[in-house]
């Protein structure tokens, strides 16, 4: 299956160097271009790609507002956030928007290549460079800023929805939380679609958000077999 994707970003040349990468490689097709959130909207329900790269900053309308609109109109198309600017409001931002991955443009071609799969195929990643911001940003931090009560809606989960939930937020893919847990891989995956459908959210990333907003997971907390490369992904 070909992955399609649309690009969105104000500079021409940082769209020709990303065109250029992604081209090259086998099963991705770069569908279209865009120079900010305007044109992305008009461009993405005409073309319907499975994949955006969406810049941050861009006149007329931001990919933050973009992104927003997107994962609510065309949830078919998942949001990927590229963009030199790593600040931790940005990264909370495009996380509560519902993007399903986060990668600073310095990222090498492969871990672009690697993001664009796997969230094609319907995971999350977020760049190791912000892992830890994002969990700093968001983890044990109930009450503070302008994080929302999670306390109700992590109860509304059941004690085998809470366990799959923490272990996702703690790096581990479905083999390895069906593996934790004697679950066989296709039950991790029911048990995560429901999650997201009692929590209202729209992604997995979403839902490592919420685990560390809920105080579920906290910094420091290790799975003890999960993934040493600091990047999180969510497959």
């Amino acid at each position: 299956m070909t992955v399609s994707v649309v690009l969105v970003d104000d500079e021409a040349m940082i769209r020709a160097g990303l065109r250029m990468v992604l081209s090259g490689e086998p099963g991705i097709e770069v569908v279209g271009e865009a120079s900010d959130g305007l044109e992305a909207l008009d461009l993405v329900a005409r073309t319907r790609p499975d994949v955006v790269l969406m810049d941050v900053r861009m006149p007329r309308m931001d990919g933050l507002a973009a992104a927003r609109r997107l994962v609510a109109e065309h949830p078919g198309s998942k949001v990927v956030v590229l963009t030199t600017f790593d600040e931790d409001e940005h990264v909370a931002a495009a996380l509560r928007a519902g993007v399903s991955g986060f990668l600073l443009k310095v990222a090498p071609p492969e871990q672009l290549v690697e993001t664009v799969r796997t969230v094609a195929a319907g995971g999350g990643l977020l760049d190791p460079a912000v892992t830890l911001r994002v969990i700093a940003a968001f983890a044990g931090q109930p009450g503070k800023g302008d994080a929302p009560d999670r306390t109700a809606e992590l109860a509304s989960l059941t004690s085998r929805e809470t366990d799959v939930l923490r272990l996702l937020a703690r790096g581990l893919t479905n083999t390895q939380i069906a593996a934790r847990l004697y679950l066989g891989e296709a039950t991790v995956k029911t048990h995560l679609s429901r999650v997201l459908m009692k929590l209202g959210l729209t992604s997995r990333v979403q839902a490592v958000v919420f685990a560390y907003e809920s105080g579920l997971v906290r910094p420091g907390e290790t799975a003890g077999g999960g993934d040493d490369t600091g990047v999180c992904r969510t497959p």
